[in-house]
């Protein structure tokens, strides 16, 4: 592997050297002012890219998993009810987490490549009139098959049922890369991490909580010390965490959150469509499917790509790394072996895609695939010009 070339797996991503030497700062006091004016306005940005006006945020010295314990050990007890879809890897292990902590889960298992079924929702929750669903969960971006759903879909699901439960979402592939709608979407408790759209390391865990889930973290009664937002929101009235935090992350979420806003989140949420929609045209160069069932569930932050019946899409992978140096995503769970993945999130421009779309090309025709060389590069290479010069001419203007 080659630390030149830049990574094309969904996360971690490509870090921007200014953020790369943000994190790299000299030993402060933890507990002191001073670490209160990374602390704050780093809360305060992330508010903003949550797009909420109340959501009280919480940032962990931990991974989107340990964001997933904070939702559910501060808002559920033991032998509350669940319901959740599993349509890939990480919603699977989200419930995998949940029967760990004695949860009750009602799970609806759709394909891999589908969607979070908001219409089953409805029905299920319709038909609870006892109430005994305390949350509904759902991951927004299944990284595993590059299936975004529709989380505005679950929320008027729940509103047609008149269901209180709440509403905890996984975004930790999504927020800061595409479009999250907190407020709007009724989220009660967001999830996500800093090693994708925030292009960092990983080592944060950055969640949100609505008026409504932290009402029910007084009642909650599942076992939390680590991950108990109590102690942390203690913590941050004084400038300080319950315990030592990452302070260099912490210092690089805060310069992170600057560049999105700066950048400007429509700016941020189109330029991932963009390189997300090259990759796409060059699969369809390539005559290949995406794992996706429906261009309505296409990602923009990763692309799940079938390969052949019969050929082993983890050789792909296997031999980018040996042989070019890059870095792509395996196949998880029920598609190990039949899909690869291309990241592009965080970090990325159209041309750092392209030197990834031509090493997936060249990849695949060494292992003997029926690709023509430089087919998926010269698509992507026409959409993103017409964009480039769409752009350059409104500039112009």
């Amino acid at each position: 592997m080659s630390f030149q070339n830049p990574v094309f797996i969904p996360g971690p991503t490509n870090m921007p050297e200014s953020l790369r030497k943000a994190c790299d700062m000299p030993t402060i006091d933890h507990r002191s002012p001073l670490f209160g004016q990374i602390l704050h306005p780093a809360r305060a940005s992330v508010r903003t890219i949550l797009k909420s006006d109340t959501a009280e945020i919480f940032i962990f010295p931990s991974s989107g998993t340990g964001g997933w314990e904070t939702a559910l050990t501060n808002t559920l007890s033991a032998g509350d009810t669940v319901l959740v879809a599993r349509n890939g890897m990480f919603s699977h292990r989200w419930i995998d987490m949940c029967e760990r902590h004695g949860l009750e889960v009602i799970v609806v298992d759709v394909a891999w490549g589908a969607g979070v079924p908001a219409d089953r929702f409805e029905e299920i929750l319709t038909g609870d009139t006892a109430h005994r669903i305390k949350a509904v969960l759902a991951t927004h971006n299944e990284t595993a098959t590059g299936v975004r759903s529709d989380i505005g879909a679950v929320r008027r699901a729940m509103d047609a049922a008149s269901h209180p439960a709440m509403l905890l979402v996984d975004g930790v592939s999504s927020i800061a890369s595409m479009d999250f709608r907190f407020d709007d979407w009724g989220v009660d408790v967001a999830v996500t991490g800093s090693q994708k759209g925030f292009m960092l390391p990983a080592g944060l865990a950055i969640v949100g909580f609505s008026e409504k889930a932290m009402a029910a973290t007084q009642t909650a009664q599942l076992p939390r010390t680590f991950f108990d937002v109590h102690d942390m929101a203690k913590g941050y009235a004084n400038n300080a965490y319950p315990y030592t935090p990452a302070v260099g992350l912490m210092n690089g979420l805060n310069q992170a959150c600057e560049m999105l806003l700066a950048e400007g989140l429509d700016n941020v949420f189109a330029r991932h469509t963009r390189i997300a929609e090259g990759v796409r045209v060059a699969v369809r160069a390539w005559g290949l499917d995406l794992c996706a069932e429906s261009p309505d569930l296409y990602s923009d932050t990763v692309s799940a790509i079938r390969t052949p019946e019969g050929f082993n899409a983890t050789d792909i992978v296997t031999h980018a790394a040996k042989t070019y140096g890059v870095a792509f995503g395996v196949g998880l769970g029920d598609v190990a072996g039949k899909v690869f993945r291309i990241g592009h999130l965080g970090s990325l421009t159209d041309v750092m895609t392209l030197s990834g779309l031509a090493t997936a090309e060249m990849c695949m025709v060494d292992l003997g695939l029926d690709i023509k060389l430089g087919s998926g590069v010269a698509a992507a290479q026409e959409f993103y010009r017409q964009g480039a010069n769409a752009s350059h001419k409104v500039a112009a203007e």
